[in-house]
């Protein structure tokens, strides 16, 4: 993805959360794979644009990115001092009660402490042995809609250019952290390597939705199925099922299909939509003139004041 996450939504630094989310929605709605799957340059767009938003959409990690404390990856940067500050925090470290590295500013201070520690107390690094565990690092992964509800793998690029596997739970939800045991930092001396703290964020689908463990979609109806009602095929996170349209439905009314939602947990809720022919013929046209004068109806009754 681009160095500069702010660019790849088409804004500056001075963005407000409102101007993130609205920019990233609208790459969203033209470049998604999902409508575009034959489109490369829409998909890498789409790609920049939603790592970019992962990074800024939370006020913290956007912070840290401004002060340079993490690259556009979310991964925070070397930062020396922090390792030592780590060790001396370390359960066991033997001059943990002692004077503490935080106050130094300069390297050849921390050393200089250390050594002076260590000449007091006759102690060498062998016989009190200088372990501790290493860092815990940060990543953000951005991770596909269905992908995050019906679970599954993906792999993200360490820094060091190794790869690690990451299993996407089912019902996983934007935002959930995700704890990989020993993938972190390496440790200093014999002590234990950190571990990877995966940040999932949840890109948007252009036909569904969640609310909770329920999923929502808005399901187009033709003006027949409307009126007559029967079985209409609608799309759901497991795949196509036939959903019942009773004869007189309309516009907004919503259905249920009852345990169709987040690992069967929640419900899918399908709002109805009726959608004109693409093309009004003479028959339709003089059909519903015909049947105007003996049926005709006010659906706005009640609604003026």
């Amino acid at each position: 993805m681009t160095a500069d996450p702010y660019a790849a939504l088409g804004l500056t630094k001075s963005a407000s959360d409102a101007d993130i989310k609205k920019a990233y929605r609208k790459v969203a709605r033209t470049c998604h794979p999902d409508l575009k799957p034959d489109d490369p340059k829409a998909e890498e767009k789409f790609k920049a644009a939603s790592a970019a938003y992962d990074l800024l959409k939370d006020p913290e990690t956007r912070a840290k990115f401004d002060r340079g404390e993490v690259d556009a990856s979310g991964a925070e940067r070397p930062q020396q001092q922090q390792y030592y500050r780590d060790y001396a925090e370390a359960p066991g470290n033997p001059y943990r009660s002692g004077q503490g590295f935080e106050g130094h500013d300069d390297m050849s201070d921390i050393f200089a402490d250390f050594l002076r520690q260590r000449g007091q107390e006759g102690a060498s690094f062998q016989s009190r042995g200088f372990d501790a565990r290493g860092a815990d690092q940060r990543y953000v992964l951005n991770v596909p809609f269905l992908d995050a509800v019906r679970g599954g793998k993906t792999q993200i690029t360490l820094p060091d250019g190794s790869a690690i596997e990451v299993k996407i739970p089912e019902g996983t939800a934007d935002g959930q952290t995700i704890r990989l045991r020993g993938k972190g930092g390496h440790g200093y001396g014999g002590g234990p390597p950190g571990d990877a703290l995966v940040t999932l964020t949840v890109a948007p689908h252009p036909v569904f939705q969640r609310e909770g463990n329920d999923i929502l979609i808005t399901l187009p109806i033709t003006l027949d199925e409307a009126v007559l009602g029967g079985k209409v095929a609608t799309p759901t996170i497991s795949g196509t099922v036939n959903l019942s349209v009773p004869r007189g439905a309309t516009s907004g009314q919503t259905l249920r299909l009852r345990g169709r939602g987040v690992k069967g947990r929640g419900d899918q809720k399908v709002t109805l939509s009726i959608v004109s022919p693409p093309k009004i013929d003479a028959a339709l046209t003089e059909f519903m003139k015909s049947w105007r004068k003996s049926n005709a109806y006010d659906p706005r009754k009640g609604m003026m004041p």
